[in-house]
Formats: C-alpha cells, structure tokens, sequence
C-alpha cells in the first residue's frame, strides 16, 4: 500500500531527517546482525552530522511482525524477543553514542580531534526522547487472532458457529486491533505499550491504481508515452483499458508495484 511512501513524504512535508530500516537485519547486542543503536547513527549522518537535528528526525522500522515471537522455543530469540528489548530504551528516552564503540577508525579519529583541542563542540550521544518511532509490518494472521477474541470459539457441542458473513469480515478484522492482539501474536506488552497510536492501512482500491498511472509527474503512462516518442509513435491509453490493468494487479494482489510488469508485457 505504500506504507514507506507515505511516511518519507510526511518526513518531506515537515522537514525532518528520516531513516528507514528492516527489522529482520537486527539483533541483540553481542550476536552477528545489525544493532539497533545503528539507526540512530543513521539518523545523525542523514542530518548531516547534526545531532540537534537528529533528535528530532523519524526512525521507521519495518517488517516488524517478522519480530514476534510464537511460542516457547528452546534456545534464545536474539532476533526476536532481544531486538525489542533493545528498541525499549530507544523508544522510551535513551542516549546512543554517536560514534558506535565497534568503529575503531571513528574512535581514533575522535581521540585525535579531542587531543588537539579543535573539536567543534559535537555532542558525544544523541538523545532519543523526541525521535518519532513507526513501526509497520503485514502480520499476516492477526487478523485470525482479533476473530478469535471478537467471537466465540467454532469448536464443541456449546460453541458458537461462525456464520460466512464473519468468515468474509477476517480482512476487515484489523480494524478493530487491540494491543493485547499485538501481544498475543508474539510482541513483548512493553514494546507494544511504547506504541500508543496503531493505524491500519487499506489495500488499494482500482481508483487509487488508475490514479497511479496517470497523475504523478513520473507516472507510467508517461514513461510509456516519452518511450514511444523515440520510435516516432504516439500511444493513448484509454480510461477502461488504465481501469483493466489496474484490474488485473488487484488480482495478482501486488499492489502498484505489479503495475509495470503487467504494462510490460502488455
């Protein structure tokens, strides 16, 4: 749906250094994978070395259902249950270094600027409090866990039969998530308790595709439209055909990104 779009526009809109990042290259502190520290880092040199800057940019995690954690396995989640722990103390008030204690060419660079005397007043960690956290994610079977709590259980002599109707509402169950859903997927309560507002995105209709490819300055209609220029042929594309393929990537359920391939091939 364009979740990654829409958040590096509102960072755009307001002016704000943004950072994105998958939360499946993450892990706890002392294990092979990226530490989550590392996006705040990010964050400074989006800014431009400007830590005050920083301070007030957007991290935004995604793939974050891929955190969960189902059930109780044997050994230790360090890609799971740890990088949440880890994300607590960001998301809460946290100071990161901003120089990562693993950069050893950064850290001499930085003894040495002290030992002259000429450092530039750079603060040594950034703070966290007004960094705005989103996370996002398609938790694929949520929507099973929401049905479960909203109505009874399908199995047994007492049990409540689930009518069709209900059976078609799973797709419109996420509407009406609560945090103890969230939890009962496999996130730890605190790191969910971190996150007071829960948006969920619907897929794109057919109009919003049409749109798509037609209206923005760099749609494809237009791409197609300049290509067939160079051999000396004008191409129009009427309303219904926009509106078939448009059809046909709701089908395929690959949202805008499917659009081009299915032109292509057209």
């Amino acid at each position: 749906v364009g979740k990654t779009h829409l958040i590096r526009s509102a960072a755009e809109l307001i002016g704000v250094p943004f950072v994105k990042a998958d939360a499946t290259k993450f892990s706890e502190t002392g294990y092979v994978g990226g530490d989550v520290d590392d996006l705040v880092r990010d964050l400074v040199r989006k800014a431009g070395g400007n830590v005050k800057r920083a301070e007030h940019g957007i991290i935004y995690l995604d793939e974050v259902d891929k955190l969960a954690t189902r059930g109780e396995g044997g050994g230790r989640d360090v890609s799971g249950r740890g990088v949440q722990t880890n994300l607590l103390k960001l998301m809460e008030d946290g100071d990161v270094p901003v120089v990562s204690p693993n950069d050893m060419n950064a850290q001499i660079q930085n003894a040495m600027t002290a030992m002259r005397g000429n450092g530039s007043g750079q603060p040594e960690t950034i703070n966290t409090r007004h960094i705005l956290f989103i996370v996002s994610g398609a938790f694929a079977g949520l929507d099973r866990i929401i049905l479960d709590r909203s109505h009874k259980s399908g199995i047994g002599f007492s049990a409540e039969v689930r009518s069709k109707e209900t059976e078609d509402k799973v797709g419109e169950a996420l509407r009406s998530v609560e945090p103890e859903d969230l939890v009962k997927y496999g996130l730890i309560p605190e790191f969910v308790g971190r996150l007071p507002m829960i948006a969920t995105l619907e897929e794109l209709d057919l109009d919003a595709l049409v749109r798509i490819l037609k209206e923005p300055k760099n749609s494809l209609t237009k791409q197609y439209m300049k290509l067939f220029e160079m051999e000396d042929v004008e191409i129009q594309f009427r309303d219904d055909a926009l509106r078939a393929i448009a059809k046909k990537a709701k089908e395929r359920k690959t949202g805008a990104r499917g659009l081009r391939s299915i032109m292509e091939s057209v």
